[in-house]
């Protein structure tokens, strides 16, 4: 196995070799031209949002800026939108499903080092994929760590730093995250804390 296949087999690699710090560099270029694109120009933006992402759905939408290391190991579904300072570090899979939406200043991080020095100072790292289902709501300055799954209908409150597997229709929040509780149905006709919505929503 050269470097890249060990990368993403999730087996410890060193990230300079066999090509892998052209990929990142290519990314990064790309990543660059997104970011210096004028807001108000959607199709340039969502036509390099496409060819940045290994795979999208037909309507995706990522403010500026983006920061990812390869990009096309970030899988997201129809309907997806970011918001300002996305960072993804792709060194494995993320596949993120339809509906979902990422607050501000969201990191998804997939890469990680050894815990001894002695190994971690070798230059060996790894990454773990993370997989986040269908109607997920991230709120703004969460960390998402390797090999984490976020279940369908999930919502992460703001800050948290998620280390831990998020069941389905979970509300979680802290550092680190932990499931506050379950999101019914009784949920649904209130838009926040304890409003209720004053408009017909369905």
């Amino acid at each position: 196995m050269n470097m890249k296949e060990r990368m993403l087999a999730g087996l410890p690699y060193k990230a300079w070799l066999d090509g892998l710090s052209e990929e990142r560099t290519a990314c990064k270029v790309l990543c660059h031209k997104y970011n210096q694109i004028s807001p108000d120009k959607y199709d340039e933006l969502e036509e390099l949002a496409k060819k940045i992402l290994g795979s999208c759905g037909k309507k995706v939408y990522i403010e500026q800026p983006i920061k990812f290391d390869y990009g096309k190991n970030i899988h997201v579904g129809e309907n997806f939108f970011s918001n300002y300072n996305f960072t993804v570090l792709d060194v494995a899979k993320v596949t993120i499903g339809d509906n979902c939406f990422i607050a501000p200043n969201v990191a998804i991080y997939t890469a990680g080092h050894p815990l001894h020095h002695e190994s971690r100072n070798t230059g060996y790292e790894y990454g773990i994929p993370i997989t986040i289902g269908d109607n997920v709501w991230i709120g703004g300055n969460v960390v998402i760590c390797p090999g984490v799954t976020i279940g369908d209908g999930v919502v992460i409150g703001a800050g948290s730093v998620v280390t831990k597997d998020i069941p389905d229709y979970s509300l979680a929040a802290g550092n680190p995250c932990k499931v506050i509780r379950k999101i019914t149905e009784d949920d649904r006709e209130y838009y926040y804390k304890d409003r209720k919505f004053d408009v017909e929503i369905i």
